[in-house]
């Protein structure tokens, strides 16, 4: 994660379209030959394409213009320009593509698999070479056209991790820790109070099959919605989250207050944070006092929220960890069923009654009726 970059200014130009030529065949014995100027080839396209071995926008920092290449060209005997070469940029998954202007969102890559593409800007078509314009009166045509310019735009891309579970906590909660202990990833751990800078991705085997990934958002200090610590940098990162693991420090002495101070740091920058299903971990309550502070918080939020689950755990000395395992795989393997219930109804519904309306006979005025062939 060394040079993370989440957000990236580029400018992107596809290629302009070869000119036309205007050329006769030229040949001994044949001293009226005609026009036979070929076309010029189409300009390259700006495509963009998801690489999920990507994980930041860092590349795309050290290179701020992005060009497809020109068509070539036409040439006598009615030889074409070739097509420009495309420019293809690489994106990780979670990537959005706004105007830079506007801010209006362009595209968003959020289910799109491995290599899947989108034409952004689109090339200029080839001019015409001559020999379109010959005619029975106009046999020897001395003009043709030109290439089609390309588009150029500005657009400004970001990144959100996508990922199956977020960390959400104040500086110092353990979020690092038990990302470390449950995944392969090594994010920076101390025994001092500091806060991760960037994201970390882990991934939590569940079997050969499947899989778990999970997000370490930067902690969260109280007023990060308005700007305070990192502001809000990194919360939208949240959001592409299945899941949210809340963790709390009960060794902490503002520990009774950290949930609910977390809850309105989230809903204060969205509202659909909230309704993200959740786990709450009461970590380091190997420290004195800090399982009877678990407890009290847990009937804190058992009074608030009963559906809500709350795990005492000790990451350092591996307390409660299991359970706290279980819980979590639990949770996303709940809302993917979910998910799947609810994709499943989706498309039977499809084909109810909306989907049989639509293949209905609809009467037509004759007059506004074309049918194939008859478009001159």
């Amino acid at each position: 994660m060394l040079g993370f970059a989440d957000e990236a200014l580029i400018e992107v130009r596809s290629g302009n379209g070869g000119n036309g030529c205007v050329a006769f065949r030229r040949e001994k014995y044949i001293p009226h030959g005609g026009p036979n100027g070929g076309d010029g080839g189409k300009g390259g396209d700006v495509i963009f394409c998801v690489k999920r071995n990507l994980r930041t926008l860092a590349k795309l920092r050290q290179k701020h213009c992005f060009k497809a290449k020109n068509g070539g060209d036409g040439q006598g005997w009615n030889r074409y320009g070739a097509d420009g070469e495309d420019v293809v940029i690489p994106v990780p998954p979670g990537t959005t593509i706004r105007d830079a202007e506007t801010d209006e969102i362009i595209y968003d890559f959020t289910t799109e698999s491995e290599n899947s593409q989108f034409t952004f800007l689109t090339g200029g078509n080839g001019g015409w070479g001559n020999v379109h314009f010959k005619t029975s009166t106009n046999q020897a045509p001395r003009h043709a056209n030109p290439g089609q310019k390309g588009e150029t735009r500005f657009i400004k891309l970001e990144l959100s991790i996508m990922a199956d579970v977020g960390l959400v906590g104040f500086p110092n909660a353990g979020k690092s820790s038990l990302l470390t202990a449950f995944t392969n990833a090594r994010p920076k751990i101390a025994p001092y109070p500091f806060t991760t800078i960037i994201p970390n991705l882990g991934v939590l085997r569940i079997d050969d099959e499947s899989d778990i990934i999970i997000a370490d958002i930067p902690g969260i200090i109280e007023g990060a919605s308005e700007g305070l610590g990192l502001g809000d940098t990194f919360l939208k990162h949240i959001t592409r989250t299945a899941c949210l693991i809340f963790m709390i420090d009960c060794s902490d002495e503002n520990y009774k207050t950290a949930y609910e101070t977390l809850c309105n740091e989230l809903a204060s920058y969205s509202d659909e944070l909230m309704e993200k299903p959740r786990i709450v971990l009461c970590n380091k309550i190997d420290v004195e006092g800090g399982f009877e502070h678990a407890v009290e918080i847990a009937e804190t939020i058992r009074a608030a929220e009963p559906s809500t689950q709350v795990i005492p755990v000790s990451v350092m000395m591996g307390r409660g960890m299991k359970d706290a395992k279980q819980a979590i795989v639990k949770l996303v393997t709940d809302m993917e069923n979910r998910n799947q219930e609810e994709e499943t109804s989706e498309t039977k519904s499809s084909f109810g009654s909306g989907f049989m309306e639509s293949r209905a006979y609809i009467e037509d005025d004759e007059d506004d009726v074309q049918y194939p062939g008859s478009e001159n």
